[in-house]
This record gives C-alpha cells, sequence and structure tokens, in this order.
C-alpha cells in the first residue's frame, strides 16, 4: 500500500518562484499546486485542501500574513511556511509571526533548507 501523496500549496505572484517549488518539491514526491493571489490561493484551500502551503510574504493583492489569517479559518491546522525576500531578526519572528507560521526562510536560503522544513513539518501529519 503507497502512501498518499501530500499536497502542498504554493503562493508567490512571481511565476518563476512558483514554477521553481513546484519542480523542486514534485522531485520530491510532493503534488504541487501554484498559484499567484491569494483569491486563488483559498479557493484551493476551500477546494483541494493542501497538507502544507507555503507563501511568500508580499503579494500583489494582499500579503501573506493576511492570507495566513484568511486560510487558518479555512484549514486551521495546516502548517505554514513563509518564504520570503523580506529578512527578520528572529525575535520579531517569534513574537509576531510564530502563531501564525510553521516555519520562515528567506528566499535565498539553499533549497535543501526549504525541502528540509517540508519534510519536517509533513512527517508529523
Amino acid at each position: 500500500m503507497t502512501t498518499p501523496t501530500k499536497h502542498i500549496l504554493s503562493v508567490d505572484d512571481e511565476e518563476i518562484i512558483r514554477e521553481m517549488l513546484g519542480e523542486l518539491l514534485e522531485i520530491h514526491g510532493y503534488r504541487v499546486t501554484g498559484v499567484a493571489t491569494p483569491s486563488a490561493a483559498l479557493k484551493v484551500a476551500r477546494n483541494d485542501p493542501p497538507d502544507l502551503v507555503i507563501t511568500d510574504l508580499q503579494l500583489e493583492e494582499s500579503d501573506g500574513l493576511q492570507l495566513v489569517d484568511q486560510l487558518s479559518k479555512i484549514i486551521p491546522d495546516v502548517p505554514v511556511v513563509l518564504l520570503t525576500g523580506i529578512l527578520f531578526d528572529s525575535k520579531t519572528v517569534d513574537q509576531s509571526l510564530s502563531h501564525k507560521i510553521s516555519a520562515y526562510l528567506s528566499k535565498t536560503a539553499p533549497l535543501s533548507e526549504l525541502t528540509a522544513e517540508i519534510h519536517r513539518l509533513l512527517k508529523n501529519g
């Protein structure tokens, strides 16, 4: 019996980032849905709930934290990885973001760090 493929929702308004993440995560055996907007992300969350969400902080329609708040009402226990080019110090992450997100990574972090974090978050689920 094979285990079902984990579904990851990737939200980023940069197409190159969505494509790169999709290819990387599919190689690791995940099913990936990449979307550019928060409204598209909310539609996916309602119709095909993901096991994990990766979102950028800066999105054209909204910001990633508003999206995380909206997603938490639809899929409350799903881990969220904030992947962003904006760097926060660890104190800001601990105080302001830790109750909303499961992990925070810079877009410049090595891909191996991102995949390790995703594996860690999904193996608990």
